[in-house]
Order: structure tokens, then sequence, then C-alpha cells
């Protein structure tokens, strides 16, 4: 979860080609350090893969990759070796060497529907959507038994937010293939968010049963997950909405972030609420539940976020209802957790799952939040025909392509009110573009996860999100690994409050977009 911190083409570039042959160098100084099994087998291909796919179902991806390039090495024209080496480049997310692997295959053998899958699942953990569908289309054509392809394009259709299509063909993916992790364990992610939560529970139980190489933290993790959602499915109905058509309420802006006075509970007492696009659920803090008396209802591991060690206790609680002005939502999932500020006190987090249900519409100009039903004559007149695309990540944020000066590809930013500055990753930040930007001044970040000291900061001469650009936007350069391992595909960076907040921004979560418009011209 990102909540609330401070402050193409598919074919590689020169730069990346360099970095791409140094990889796979890197990877053949180390085949010395192959598992003793192999030098058996050392000059039978197919038992090196063998032995491999046995190292793969244990979860040592490195090993397996090994003893298959030791097996192409042996037969290098052996077609079964080279994709076996592009799936486990995907596993590690070396994207542009498993594409470049699994293209060459498809190149040689058309009618190869696995070297399709592989292409098109690579394309789509790099952002290339458009280019990901019509790879993994034809690879279902070519052989409608082909799970990793209905897989990867479930994921595609979550990721478009496509809820229902995405459940279908995750479905199919594990009808074909019944012990597939990863398909079992993204069946469940999104049958989880249409609200599905008995077949979530069931689909995360059964990822237990198949997997082998889940450490004991993301099993408690899971399990705790498990306990939550058959919580949810007892309950009659989750995020019930009850109001007028529209209501507006003004915000503060502190350290450029929305904060909203709302209620929990039927209380009177106002509470101080950070808006938080970054984060799918919403967060309470364990300061204020304990006040308001809010018990958790399952917990158990540790989720992933910035700041500190990376990581925080997961603890689940569950509100009667939010009153965000004139609106009110009743049976709201949240979490519960530590808040690491020690200056500015706020109660909690209101995340994407809390307005989804709404136009949601975001006024910096005049320091106005607004919830408008979808379906009122009001939602009609509000202007959306220029919104711009947005992407549902598998973690629940939303996602929008930004092009930066200098950088020829869009990238894909997450889109965080809840975060006062913006963020690009470090790899960008190493971007000969990018790097003579870097800043004096230090930065002290605080994530969700912790604190973090001596942040270096950049000036981005400019940064443009569809047709509108900021030019010197400041940003500071994190390590968003652990955002993309959760995100399913890439993400660059994170725009921030101090880009946001020159705008009014309308959200239409329900077909994935935003629309813009300036302050000046909202106003």
């Amino acid at each position: 979860m990102l909540s609330s911190f401070f402050f193409h083409s598919p074919v590689p570039t020169a730069r990346s080609r360099y970095r791409f042959a140094l990889l796979v160098s890197a990877a053949f100084f180390i085949l010395a350090a192959v598992p003793a099994s192999a030098l058996a087998n050392e000059n039978d291909p197919k038992k090196m893969v063998r032995e491999g796919d046995k190292l793969m179902r244990q979860g040592k991806v490195v090993d397996a990759e090994n003893l298959y390039r030791q097996a192409l090495s042996v037969s290098p024209d052996y077609t079964v070796a080279k994709l076996k080496i592009a799936y486990s480049l995907i596993k590690q997310r070396r994207l542009v060497e498993a594409y470049e692997l699994s293209l060459g295959v498809a190149q040689a053998n058309r009618r190869n529907a696995r070297a399709y899958a592989l292409a098109g699942t690579s394309l789509l953990s790099l952002g290339q959507f458009n280019e990901a569908r019509s790879v993994l289309t034809e690879a279902i054509r070519l052989d409608n038994n082909e799970s990793l392809a209905w897989y990867s394009i479930g994921l595609l259709d979550y990721y478009e937010n496509r809820i229902e299509e995405s459940l279908a063909n995750l479905r199919e993916a594990v009808f074909h293939d019944p012990r597939d992790t990863d398909a079992m364990f993204s069946l469940a992610q999104v049958a989880a968010r249409s609200e599905k939560y008995k077949e979530a529970a069931d689909a995360y139980r059964r990822f237990l049963q198949i997997s082998r190489n889940t450490d004991d933290e993301r099993r408690e993790r899971i399990q705790g997950l498990i306990d939550f959602l058959e919580y949810l499915g007892s309950r009659t109905a989750i995020y019930t909405t009850s109001g007028p058509e529209h209501s507006a309420l003004n915000f503060t802006l502190i350290g450029n972030r929305p904060v909203l006075e709302v209620r929990i509970n039927e209380g009177e007492e106002p509470l101080r609420f950070v808006l938080d696009t970054g984060s799918g659920i919403t967060v309470i803090s364990d300061e204020t539940a304990e006040r308001l008396k809010i018990k958790p209802v399952a917990r158990g591991g540790k989720a992933k976020g910035l700041g500190g060690d990376g990581r925080f206790e997961i603890v689940y609680g569950f509100l009667r209802s939010v009153e965000i002005g004139e609106m009110r939502v009743r049976n709201v999932p949240v979490y519960i957790r530590k808040f690491h500020n020690p200056t500015l006190r706020f109660d909690g987090y209101i995340g994407l799952s809390l307005i989804s249900k709404f136009l949601t519409t975001v006024d910096y100009g005049k320091l106005e939040f607004a919830l408008t039903r979808k379906d009122s004559e009001l939602a009609k007149a509000i202007p959306l025909e220029n919104a711009v695309p947005l992407r549902l990540t598998s973690s629940g944020f939303l996602s929008g392509e930004v092009q930066l000066e200098g950088v020829e590809a869009p990238l894909n930013f997450i889109v965080d009110t809840g975060a006062s500055v913006s963020v690009i990753s470090d790899e960008i930040a190493s971007v000969e573009s990018v790097s003579p930007g870097l800043r004096d001044e230090r930065m002290r970040v605080i994530g969700s996860a912790g604190i973090t000291e001596d942040v270096p900061s950049y000036m981005l001469p400019k940064l443009s999100f569809a047709d509108h650009t900021r030019s010197d936007v400041m940003a500071i350069a994190l390590d968003l690994d652990i955002i993309n391992e959760a995100s399913g595909f890439t993400q660059a960076g994170i725009l921030g409050g101090n880009f946001l907040r020159n705008f009014r921004m309308t959200f239409d979560f329900k077909n994935s977009r935003v629309a813009f418009a300036p302050v000046k011209e909202a106003q």
C-alpha cells in the first residue's frame, strides 16, 4: 500500500541492449554453480529441463534458469529450453530478455502458441497493453488450451477494469491448469475485487494447497486474508450507499494532500481523513480505532509498504458506516495500522474502494471534494469526454501514462492524492536526461511502513499527463521494487500532490478514467 508519504515500443533502446548483454553474460558466468544432479545429465538436455522444472516448482528460479541454459548449450536449437528460460526470466522480472527470447521462437515457428503466450506476458508486464492483447489473442487462437495466455489476458482485462471478463478468463486459465499458482492467486484477487468473497477465500485456500514454495510469512498473510474474506462473506452487503444525488464539502490542503472531515459509526466526532487514491482500501490509525472501540476482525502476516523496513503488521477492521458530507457508506472494510508521522495527526486515509461507487471530484482550486451518484442526472452533466484512461494495478492502485522530457517511451505512474510529492524510480533517476536534475536537498519520507531518511530529490524539467504539462516538478527517487512486485505491470513513478494540486480532477472509477482541468480553467 502506498498510502501517505511526504514530500514504446517493446524493442529495447541501445542502453537497455547493453544492460541486456550484461545480464546474459552474468547468467552464463554463474553456470558453474548448478546443482550436482545436473552434472550426471550434462549430455541429456531433456533430463536437464526436467530437473529445472523440479527446481521451478520449489521456487528456485535462478537455479532452474541455469539448468535450462545448460540444456540449451548442449542443444542450441532446443526450443523447449528457450521457452523455459523465457518463463524463468518473467518470474525474475527480466522482461526485455524474456520478450526477445520468446519473440525469436515465435518468429521461427509461427504456430508455437507457448512462444506467443510468453511474448504477450512479457509485453503485458512491461505495460505494453495493446501489443500484449493482440499477441495473447493469437496464442489462444493457436491453442485454446494455452493456460498462460488465458491467465495473462485475464490480468489485462483486470488492469483495464473489465472485472467480469477478467474473472471469466482467469477461471478458464485455472480450468486448463489447476496447479498454476499464479493463475489461482490472481483469480482470488479479482474475485475479492468483485466482492465475491467466498470464491476469493476458496481460491486463496486452494493456492496454499498447491503452492510448495510459499514462505511461512506469506502463508500467514494469506491465511489472515482468508479469515477476513470469510468474515466479509458472512455480511449481508458491503459498501452500500445512501444519501442525495450529490454531496460536496470543503477540504484542507495539508502537505499537498486533501484532508476531509468524516464521521464513523454514526458518531458525532469529526475525524480527519486524507483522501488517498494510492490506497485500494480505507485505513484507520490504531490510536483512533482504540479510542472508538473498533476491534480487529482478522489479522495475519505483514504487508509491504514504503518507508522504514518496508513492512507493517496486517490488521483488518470493519466499520458500520462512514459519512462524507451527506453521503453515507455502510459496512466498510478497513486496515488498522500505526501511523508514523509524529507531527501531523490524522485519523485515517480514504481508499479507492470507499468512493469507487461515485463520480468523485477533487477540486484543488476551490478546495472542494464532491461525490455524485453515477446514475443521477447531475452525473450526466459532468464533462468526461476528454478524460484520461487509467489502469488498475493488481494491488488496487490507479495508474496512468506519463511522459518525462528526455525519456522517449511513456511511463506508468500511480495517481496518488495521498502522496505529498511526486516520485520516480531509482532506475528512471539514473537515466541520462534525468540525472542532471539531482538537487542538493535530501528528503525525509514517511510511509506506511515507517520513516526513511536522506532520500535524494530531483527537479524534472517537464512532466506531462495526457495534454497537461508542468515544468520544474520536484520528485524524490525511491526503490519501487516493493510496489512493482505487487502491481502486475511496471510502475516508473508516482504522481503526487505537488503535481495534482494544479488541477480539478473527476474520477470515473467504473470506466477507469479521470478528467483533468487546470485550476484556473476550473475556477
